[in-house]
């Protein structure tokens, strides 16, 4: 994804070790002249549990989403955003967060050089998706507000700007399979790291690849959500001037502004995402900006703590969007309550039928009614009337 370069000297030995940004495994020091290597220090051990708890969180939450929303026969075109959302968010769960607690927890690059350069390009591709999808929503909530009658060619608009999303994700995350590498050091002890050390020729194409990964990963999106939002908004302005209701919604329930109720409330959702957005991944963007342009100022003024808590801060926008999905559509808390009754008979079902089975198994190997004792007798009257209970549930 993004990298980092720390020089640490030795004897004359310049060692350049990059990785990735923020940067809990290439924590090189040198104390007394002493190359020390990274270890698994308590912040990174806060880390990876917070890390886990995350992925837990985001894993239910997100696929609730998705079970939920496959529990609509009719797809609304709103929901397709969402649930293409849900699998970018589903990629940074199961990629993102999983590879980085574990390497948080080796403090060295374990699994080969096949998988440095496959899982760092799965990465940037779940980070890019994610940004991608939130700005195809911005667009599609502004097309709804500034060209209401242009509903006819939203799906077909949707489904090209979604695919285009996704293609640019894979193909702007293809240089991370060329760039990160396997290098190990011998000294003070064997340690291999997946880095871009030896990629780059020069410090300067370093951080034109950071800016650049930077721009596309988030100013980009972020520039045209700004001014997707800002051209709704002065729209909104404008209808909230006008009393009279537009010829040509008559039917529908509308606002005070005169937009649909519907269609409000699909912006409201949609503002809070992309804001949970921003707030989430700017501090994590303007530390790295701050480390690319001014590495030693930063040296010594923050902490590895800091690091670990911003990159987790980011980490948290998966959590978040499922969540403002349920709060804002009525239609997901239906089917999750849905969901959870289809849930509930089923293991009703299952139960009773374990049941049932056992009786008869029970009842196959009690002796017929006219050799039993008194005791037999009320045992199996027992037994009798707890089937007709099981039955009667």
């Amino acid at each position: 994804m993004h990298t980092c370069l720390r020089r640490v000297q030795r004897s004359g030995l310049d060692l350049n070790a990059s990785c990735e940004w923020p940067d809990p495994h290439c924590n090189w020091t040198s104390v007394d002249g002493a190359l020390q290597l990274p270890t698994f220090s308590t912040a990174a051990k806060i880390r990876v549990i917070v890390t886990f708890i995350l992925c837990g969180i985001s894993t239910f939450c997100n696929l609730a989403v998705l079970w939920a929303a496959n529990g609509h026969k009719r797809k609304s075109h709103v929901r397709v955003l969402i649930i293409n959302l849900t699998a970018a968010d589903l990629l940074v769960t199961f990629i993102v967060m999983p590879v980085d607690a574990v390497w948080n927890i080796t403090v060295q690059w374990l699994a080969g050089d096949l998988a440095c350069r496959f899982l760092m390009f799965l990465k940037l591709q779940a980070m890019y998706s994610c940004a991608f999808v939130t700005v195809v929503i911005s667009l599609d909530r502004q097309s709804a507000i500034l060209n209401p009658l242009g509903i006819a060619m939203v799906r077909k608009r949707n489904r090209v700007m979604l695919m285009v999303a996704w293609i640019m994700s894979a193909l702007l995350s293809i240089p991370q399979m060329f760039i990160f590498h396997n290098v190990t050091i011998t000294y003070p002890a064997n340690f291999t790291q997946c880095t871009t050390r030896g990629s780059f020729v020069t410090h300067w194409q370093e951080t034109a690849y950071n800016m650049f990964t930077f721009c596309c990963l988030f100013l980009l999106p972020l520039v045209i959500m700004i001014i997707c939002y800002t051209r709704i908004f002065v729209q909104i302005s404008k209808q909230m001037t006008k009393k009279n209701m537009p010829s040509n919604e008559p039917h529908l329930r509308c606002s005070k502004n005169n937009i649909p109720k519907a269609r409000m409330r699909t912006l409201k959702m949609s503002i809070v995402i992309v804001i949970c957005f921003i707030v989430c991944w700017t501090p994590y963007y303007l530390l790295g900006l701050w480390y690319w342009f001014f590495p030693d100022d930063l040296e010594g003024k923050v902490s590895h703590s800091l690091t670990h808590i911003l990159f987790i801060f980011g980490l948290f926008n998966a959590c978040l969007d499922p969540i403002i999905y349920g709060l804002f559509t009525i239609r997901f808390q239906k089917g999750l309550r849905n969901c959870y009754r289809k849930a509930a008979v089923m293991s009703s079902l299952e139960t009773n039928a374990v049941i049932m089975e056992s009786l008869k198994c029970t009842g196959s190997v009690l002796p017929s009614k006219r050799g039993m004792t008194s005791g037999e007798k009320d045992i199996s009257s027992e037994q009798a009337e707890a089937k007709s209970t099981d039955n009667s549930v």
